[in-house]
């Protein structure tokens, strides 16, 4: 059995936790959800939430954190301890983003596999480092770009790469968020990396793993500090044909949480997606639909419809990768870090109103 630790039991840790886990109603842990795998320790500074006692959590999606049994699950009050547990496999860091390099360097020195959640780094150099020590390791480095698991983004993804409608012509990718109120961890904008980081290089990882690296981006939109507040980009490739683009950023009202979709545009076929939470409610205003020979289609869609599915298949994916010693394409941490270079070269096209090269 692959076995996990987790930490930081924030938003995010909550979330990974509950992807992995089977949690009854009465906050007993009835299993693991992933086949071959299984969280069997946690790391947190908080005695309350190491004792189980997670309700002060909250997200801009799912549940609030519950109150559960933890008797099964090792805890730990410090990361450096964590680490050297012969028990663990992985090592899952779920801490805020300027947090992450100095734990995953720790953890790869400690033989440990290693997921971490986006954005890789704030610093580029800092995400050079972590991909190279995870070489000098030989430890699997895997950034959890939760995106392509989401049924409506790995539809798209599986259907581009089919060719079963032709090659892709033009996409178009949005974002949105209203600046959110509902984390401390979220206030200070810098340790994010701006809503052009922290948020809209989900939108760069996507289109990388889509179409492959830009080999420019030309932007305009809103920096705050140097950082990207709000952001419209094309994407320049080899092929002059291909026209990308996507809008992201924190600056929406507050009423739209949250909004995300896209419009993907191949020779004999169209696909469209938006959704979001509209009024604390979430609305999907264009299920996935599937265009195509004047036929209006939506497609079946793999997986799970509970909250946290595709963080459910993220890490069964981390569980399968150690089992075979390959990262798969998707949570490579180099994809990860040259997104993080596309977010930057973002910035410096705003700046300077020209076409950069990431």
């Amino acid at each position: 059995m692959v076995r996990i630790g987790i930490v930081g039991i924030g938003f995010m840790g909550w979330t990974h936790f509950a992807g992995a886990t089977k949690i009854t109603e009465a906050g007993k842990i009835a299993g693991s959800k992933l086949k071959g795998g299984a969280v069997t320790a946690i790391c947190a500074r908080s005695p309350e939430k190491l004792a189980g006692d997670w309700s002060s959590i909250q997200g801009n999606f799912g549940p609030r954190g519950p109150k559960l049994d933890l008797a099964k699950i090792s805890a730990y009050d410090q990361y450096e301890e964590m680490i050297l547990d012969p028990d663990l496999d992985v090592i899952d860091v779920c801490l805020p983003n300027d947090q992450h390099e100095k734990v995953v360097l720790a953890a790869l020195a400690a033989g440990k596999h290693v997921l971490v959640e986006k954005p890789i780094a704030v610093d580029p150099k800092a995400a050079d480092r972590m991909v190279a020590a995870a070489k000098k390791a030989g430890k699997l480095l895997m950034v959890a770009h939760v995106l392509p698991f989401f049924p409506e983004f790995q539809y798209a993804r599986d259907l581009v790469a089919s060719g079963k409608y032709g090659k892709l012509r033009a996409a178009h990718f949005r974002r949105v968020i209203a600046p959110p109120k509902w984390s401390g961890d979220m206030s200070d904008f810098r340790k994010l990396g701006g809503w052009g980081i922290d948020l809209h290089i989900h939108d760069n990882h996507f289109i990388s793993l889509l179409c492959g690296k830009p080999n420019q981006v030309f932007s305009r939109g809103l920096l705050e500090e140097g950082f990207v507040n709000h952001v419209h980009t094309n994407y320049l490739f080899d092929d002059p044909g291909l026209a990308v683009s996507a809008v992201s950023g924190g600056i929406a009202a507050d009423g739209l949480a949250f909004a995300h979709g896209f419009e993907l545009y191949l020779e004999k076929a169209t696909l469209q997606y938006s959704a979001g939470t509209l009024g604390g409610e979430w609305c999907p205003d264009r299920p996935l639909t599937l265009i195509t020979g004047g036929k209006v289609t939506q497609p079946k869609l793999k997986g799970s419809a509970e909250w946290c599915a595709a963080f459910t298949a993220e890490l069964q994916t981390v569980v399968n990768a150690v089992k075979t010693g390959e990262v798969p394409a998707q949570m490579s941490g180099e994809l990860a870090r040259d997104a993080l270079k596309v977010c930057y070269a973002e910035a410096r096209s705003i700046e300077s109103g020209k076409p950069v090269k990431p």
